[in-house]
């Protein structure tokens, strides 16, 4: 069949999907990535076809609507500000979702443009399902990931996750709208698509492992955990000779790095990292990332993009912003992890992290400094209790088939 996957968002909500692309490539499918042209490399180093979408995420994040997403105190407060950002550009993504719709036999859609992807599977006749990233289905269980990590009760939690999901499909109500118009469609609502989807237990399967989010009990049939999708790795792919040199040159660094993350002050922040790496006597590999972090120095060296998968195993510990895709390469490296939470769903993975045993704790992003950070680095790179557990855990990850209940469920359609 042809395979469209649709997403937009940063690297971490993009890469994770090449793999699982690539899976189902191999399952005899003719597989189309749809997302921004800034990661057209990562579509084509993964050998699948690939539709650009508008809008440079990377731009908006560095605009002065995106920096507004800091001084936000709460995730209730992050989240509006990124609905008003995402409200002034969906409308260009909405008309560039149609053309590659028009080709598909089955549409796979990510949760930030599925609101989207329903009106063009209602209009073009497709079958679609849910590939997602996040937990984002309400729960009594926890709090909506995209708002923190605390607990507020059974009620709370489940009324959290139906806030979150209205707040996000208002963005798509005015260019929802306009699309089904297009395609001669009746009018219909984005909250009433969302409820349709409900009553007619759409599915929805998840790119992360139930040894990290077991299956909440109250989640409607339809929902399922399947374990993590993985970003495409050439299998010839190799670290630079800087990088193999400096790992070589004396123990296992402590790898830090940000993401597709954004920092106010990256001079501050790069301070910061430096300062405590070296109060707890570790040597660093530091990312640049959108964060545009630095070191100096015989015991860091600076890096740009690599593949996670290759250098997080030759490391004592990770340092990372708390992203979905950043966790679970950690943790699929078997190494123990320090995150510094920026925003979103961040929170919720590091408390993740520190309830299986991997981490000693968190320091976000709004508190960090180097005495805060360098203790808990310490732990995580010298503690055998978090290294042993971080191993087990990660064979453990290592073993699951993510992609093989996708694959499965596009079989039964056939």
């Amino acid at each position: 069949m042809r395979v469209v996957l649709m997403t937009a968002g940063s690297r971490g909500d993009v890469a994770p999907y090449t793999g699982l692309c690539q899976a189902l490539a191999r399952a005899g499918h003719e597989v189309t990535l749809v997302t921004h042209e800034r990661f057209a490399p990562l579509a084509k180093e993964a050998g699948l076809g690939f539709h650009a979408l508008p809008v440079d995420p990377r731009a908006e994040l560095e605009s002065g609507a995106g920096q507004g997403l800091h001084r936000a105190t709460t995730g209730a407060g992050k989240l509006a500000r990124m609905i008003a950002l995402a409200r002034s550009v969906v409308a260009e993504i909405a008309e560039a979702m149609v053309a590659p719709a028009e080709q598909a036999d089955v549409l796979l859609l990510s949760p930030v443009l599925a609101p989207l992807g329903h009106v063009l599977a209602e209009g073009f006749g497709l079958p679609s399902l849910g590939v997602n990233l996040q937990p984002l289905a309400p729960t009594g269980e926890f709090l909506a990931p995209v708002v923190g990590a605390r607990s507020i009760g059974r009620t709370g939690n489940r009324l959290s996750g139906r806030a979150v999901n209205a707040a996000l499909d208002a963005i798509f109500v005015e260019a929802a709208r306009t699309m089904r118009r297009r395609l001669g469609l009746p009018a219909g609502g984005v909250r009433a698509t969302r409820h349709q989807r409900e009553r007619e237990r759409w599915p929805v399967l998840h790119g992360f492992s139930p040894l990290v989010v077991p299956r909440p009990r109250d989640w409607r049939a339809g929902l399922e955990i399947c374990g993590y999708w993985w970003p495409s790795c050439p299998p010839t792919a190799q670290l630079p000779e800087q990088v193999r040199d400096f790992l070589l040159a004396g123990p296992p660094p402590v790898f830090v790095g940000l993401g597709s993350a954004t920092v106010p002050d990256p001079e501050r922040a790069s301070a910061a990292f430096v300062t405590a790496l070296r109060a707890a006597g570790l040597r660093g590999i530091v990312q640049r990332g959108w964060a545009g972090l630095r070191a100096e120095g015989d015991d860091m060296l600076t890096v740009d993009e690599l593949p996670h998968a290759l250098v997080f195993p030759h490391t004592a510990a990770v340092v990372h912003h708390g992203g979905a895709g950043t966790t679970a390469a950690a943790l699929r490296a078997g190494v123990p992890a320090v995150p510094v939470p920026v925003q979103f769903d961040a929170p919720f993975w590091a408390a993740r992290l520190a309830s299986l045993g991997v981490s000693p704790g968190s320091v976000p992003l709004r508190g960090l400094s180097a005495q805060a950070l360098s203790p808990l680095l310490a732990q995580a790179a010298r503690t055998d209790a978090y290294r042993d557990r971080a191993r087990h855990l990660g064979t453990l990850i290592r073993a699951e088939d993510g992609s093989g209940p996708v694959v499965s469920w596009l079989a039964r359609l056939g």
